[in-house]
């Protein structure tokens, strides 16, 4: 399986999935018109991955900023990755956000009441 890569535009997130270690991270700016359109092949992807994922994989989340249209699509990304733990993987994730920014703190704890699973929340300055 293929790492996948994307490099961060104006309005989509920088994204690094790598399935040889099991380390996904996405970063930066989600407010795409149609995010449907950009997360689906992502999702596919993560589809792909979980037929053979590592005994362990860390998904690092780091948004700076997500529309009302991504956040539906983050959440379908992060339960495909939850849904892992029930092939006995060892999931972990991290969820970033700065220091002040209550949104971000709010949303990454709102993702994992959501999906019954228990996130790192991270602050960082």
């Amino acid at each position: 399986m293929e790492k996948l890569t994307l490099e961060p535009k104006n309005k989509t997130p920088k994204l690094s999935f790598d399935p040889a270690n099991g380390k996904m991270e996405v970063s930066g700016v989600s407010s795409a018109e149609n995010s449907l359109e950009f997360y689906k092949p992502i999702l596919s992807w993560i589809e792909e991955y979980k037929n053979s994922p590592q005994p362990e994989t860390v998904v690092d989340i780091n948004y700076k900023y997500f529309n009302t249209s991504s956040a539906k699509c983050i959440l379908d990304m992060l339960e495909r990755f939850v849904q892992l733990k029930s092939a006995g993987t060892n999931l972990t994730v991290n969820w970033y956000y700065e220091k002040d920014d209550e949104e971000m703190y709010d949303a990454g704890l709102n993702f994992s009441d959501i999906l019954e699973t228990s996130f790192n929340l991270i602050e960082i300055e």
